[in-house]
């Protein structure tokens, strides 16, 4: 199957399944179909939900498990958007029967498990990517150029923070707070992941060791109870039984990079007012970036002289940025941009065309890693602990 999709019929479109059809799930079924393939069928957690899914999303048929979808023999990828523990076993599945997968983030709950999926991944030779979409802004790339180029000097700092509010309140909750479902790490995972994979594909440097610090802000929640992510509980009617927090809203990292460079990062899902907020900063010799996600059509540049705010012109801007502005300078792009961006570069990959920067599976395990290193050092007050990810053969 793998050679008909990479090789023998680049005619035929694309056949795409959809495992989970919520917030992410909603948002690939978009990118599937402006990339041009076909999306045949979605699963979700109940029969029922996976045939209102199918009619809200306007595919043909829904599967009555996410085993029956991940054996059907006339898919040829999967996108991978269920709750956290799910994605491990599912990915591995769809490996395992030759397609293509598309898992959100994270990978897996941990680094063994991100060792297997990486495994079945090299071993059936397709295409695995994760979804670390802010690379595909058109200003996070010409950024990056400009690093690379040492336009910013030697570097000496890297530091930002992904702000959000969506869990501010005592009655905020979402299957994320709940660790049977979300893993051992919520915030971090979820958007300080996110962050991290930013920094290191901006700089070109990778986070060798950290020093975590973690709160909780709320030590009840109510029980997750289908409330769609990013949705408030301020005035709904809420559950009236508490689910002990067990996860972090809070992260506060200062990491050191494998160039020695040093950096922090501050990490909320609890700051009011503050909706997706990430931003990173690069200081170097010469001179200093600066991107900020809420604002994504110019990066800052600052030196001693003063400073410039390079904006989105696809004109002005190097190869790999130009390509992804899609639209003309002064209409702004934005997140559902960069997830469409992302899908069509996995779909390009498919076709043996694998355009550079795709995030894969081997970023995924990464992050994870990452993840795991920061637990471990929050867990021991703050202790300098090692990032460690074995690299599979």
């Amino acid at each position: 199957m793998t050679a008909t999709v990479a090789g023998m019929d680049r005619k035929r479109r694309l056949r795409v399944a959809l495992a989970g059809t919520g917030f992410a799930g909603s948002s690939h079924a978009r990118a599937i179909r402006l990339a041009g393939a076909e999306l045949v069928g979605v699963a979700a957690s109940t029969p029922d939900r996976g045939r209102e899914a199918a009619a809200r999303l306007g595919a043909p048929r829904y599967y009555d498990s996410l085993e029956q979808m991940a054996a059907a023999d006339d898919i040829d990828v999967v996108h991978v958007c269920l709750p956290n523990s799910l994605h491990a076993s599912v990915a591995v599945s769809c490996l395992q029967s030759g397609k293509h997968v598309i898992c959100e983030k994270p990978l897996a709950l941990d680094g063994s498990s991100a060792d297997t999926v990486v495994g079945a991944w090299r071993r059936a030779g397709t295409i695995g990517v994760v979804p670390f979409v802010y690379r595909y802004y058109p200003m996070v790339r010409e950024l990056r150029a400009r690093v690379a180029a040492g336009e910013l000097g030697a570097l000496h700092l890297i530091h930002g923070s992904y702000l959000q509010d969506w869990l501010a309140s005592a009655g905020d909750t979402n299957w994320r707070v709940d660790p049977a479902a979300g893993g051992p790490s919520r915030a971090f995972a979820d958007i300080g992941s996110h962050w991290c994979d930013l920094a290191e594909f901006v700089t070109g440097q990778r986070i060798r060791r950290v020093s975590a610090r973690t709160a909780t802000a709320f030590e009840t929640r109510p029980y997750p109870d289908g409330r769609p992510t990013f949705g408030t509980g301020a005035d709904d009617h809420l559950p009236a039984l508490a689910n002990q927090v067990g996860t972090e809203d809070v992260a506060l990292v200062h990491f050191e990079t494998d160039m020695g460079v040093l950096g922090a990062m501050v990490i909320s899902q609890v700051s009011p007012g503050r909706k997706n907020a990430l931003t990173l900063e690069i200081s170097g010799t010469a001179g200093t970036g600066y991107f900020s996600q809420e604002r994504p059509e110019s990066i800052w540049i600052g030196r001693r002289d003063g400073a410039t705010a390079p904006a989105a012109e696809p004109a002005s801007l190097v190869p790999d940025a130009a390509r992804l502005a899609v639209l003309p300078a002064g209409h702004p792009q934005g997140w559902l941009d960069c997830v469409s961006g992302l899908v069509a570069d996995a779909y390009a990959a498919i076709a043996d065309q694998a355009p550079e920067g795709l995030p894969t599976f081997d970023d995924g395990q990464r992050a994870v890693a990452i993840t795991e290193a920061v637990l471990r050092s929050a867990d021991h007050d703050g202790q300098w602990t090692e990032v460690g990810v074995e690299v599979l053969a």
